[in-house]
């Protein structure tokens, strides 16, 4: 989940810095892709075990906004994802493109691409205008829902998916503005986008993921490869408990770490 005006300001912060102007309303068009470089050559890549397991836990486990009902057990998709962008703008489009294609390469054991249709995809995502946002929630969730959605988050982005019985994820639904600039927009979709997989939870708790909303990235960090890994685990299975997670977990990260350190070129 994203609100907006509290990630202005720190990337206003960023981009003043970057480019040595306090006008950051007269920032050329590029700053922002400069500002996600920047972030990407500073990223913590380097995580203890505790660390890891402590941010799956809080991410996997839990539910900002109860959209996905009971939160004590592991939801995720058991077979390949498809997902379909909807709405007017191509460039947007090709970017949510880029983003399907950049988590397959670094999520192992994860089948996603996108979907030629939204008949074929179980991902949907809605590319809307901010002034669009309220009724487009309302269509989705009903106006009661809606109208509490907004009164508790004031949400810029918003994720959410439907589950069986078996905790399967069947259907997920991913509404994104389009208004901001790159940044805002890229991180907001990789957000919204890696929660509707299954780790649905924000928490502030977390200062290396893209889940803590007081974090800007703008990309798929190697925090949240370390995530999204041990949740596509084949050990990791839909509607194990916390402690039926623990039990798998050494094999779990021993396999995990060996991926993301191989993709990312980190020392092992």
């Amino acid at each position: 989940m994203r609100r907006h005006p509290a990630l202005l300001r720190p990337i206003a912060a960023a981009l003043a810095a970057l480019i040595g102007s306090a006008a950051i309303c007269a920032a050329p068009a590029h700053a922002e892709p400069v500002a996600i470089a920047a972030k990407r050559r500073t990223e913590q890549k380097l995580f203890t075990d505790a660390e890891i397991v402590d941010g799956f836990f809080k991410v996997a486990f839990g539910a900002e906004y109860h959209l996905a009902g009971r939160v004590d057990r592991i939801r995720k998709y058991s077979g390949p994802v498809r997902v379909f962008a909807q709405g007017a703008r191509r460039d947007r489009k090709a970017q949510i493109a880029g983003i399907v294609a950049d988590i397959g390469a670094k999520v192992q054991h994860l089948d996603i691409a996108m979907a030629s249709s939204a008949e074929s995809a179980n991902v949907i995502i809605s590319l809307v205008r901010d002034r669009d946002l309220a009724r487009t929630l309302t269509a989705s969730y009903g106006a009661e829902r809606a109208k509490e959605i907004r009164a508790s988050l004031d949400p810029q982005c918003l994720s959410g998916f439907r589950k069986n019985e078996a905790y399967e994820i069947e259907h997920s639904d991913v509404i994104l503005t389009i208004d901001n600039g790159d940044l805002v927009f890229l991180d907001c979709a990789y957000e919204e986008l890696l929660q509707s997989l299954g780790p649905i939870n924000d928490t502030d708790k977390v200062p290396w993921t893209m889940f803590n909303d007081d974090v800007q990235m703008g990309f798929f960090g190697v925090y949240d490869q370390y995530l999204l890994n041990i949740l596509y685990h084949p050990l990791v299975r839909p509607g194990m408990t916390v402690p039926e997670v623990k039990e798998v977990l050494p094999q779990v990260l021993g396999e995990v770490r060996s991926f993301v350190s191989r993709i990312n070129k980190l020392p092992n």
